[in-house]
């Protein structure tokens, strides 16, 4: 009976932080050149890389903030538009395998912009998780 406790006790611990923690992908991106990932196709999901909740994964603990620069160097406006960005920021706390302290990492907040556009929009980027890459739905992919 103790046995049966024990082995349902240390099942269950195991299983339970397996939930509650985002587990890297681990996807190795490819680079267009040092300054650019390559994309090749763009986002049907309406909430990814536009909403805190489905960042786009930059990952790379070693080249985190240029990997993000690499991304959106990537993007274009709609029909082409050459785009301009700034971070915002870093908000919304998310659970990560990749955290230093705790379960948490931060994410950057891009605003983008293109010529002709009506405003900027916001781009969420977690550079601690690897994902695998595409442009958000209302965006483009900068020609090559």
């Amino acid at each position: 009976m103790k046995k049966k406790l024990l082995i349902t006790c240390i099942l269950f611990g195991l299983f339970s932080c397996s939930i509650t923690k985002n587990v890297s992908k681990n996807i190795k991106h490819t680079l267009l050149d040092d300054y650019t990932f390559l994309i090749t196709e763009i986002s049907s999901d309406p909430t990814y890389g536009l909403t805190p909740k489905n960042p786009v994964e930059v990952g790379s603990e070693e080249s985190g903030p240029k990997n993000e620069r690499r991304f959106l160097n990537a993007l274009s406006g709609p029909n082409g538009e050459a785009i301009s960005y700034y971070r915002s920021g870093s908000c919304c706390p998310i659970k990560s395998d990749k955290a230093v302290f705790g379960d948490k990492v931060m994410l950057d907040n891009y605003r983008v912009t293109w010529k002709g556009s009506k405003d900027t929009i916001s781009i969420y980027i977690n550079m601690y998780d690897s994902g695998k890459l595409m442009a958000p739905k209302g965006f483009g992919i900068k020609n090559n």
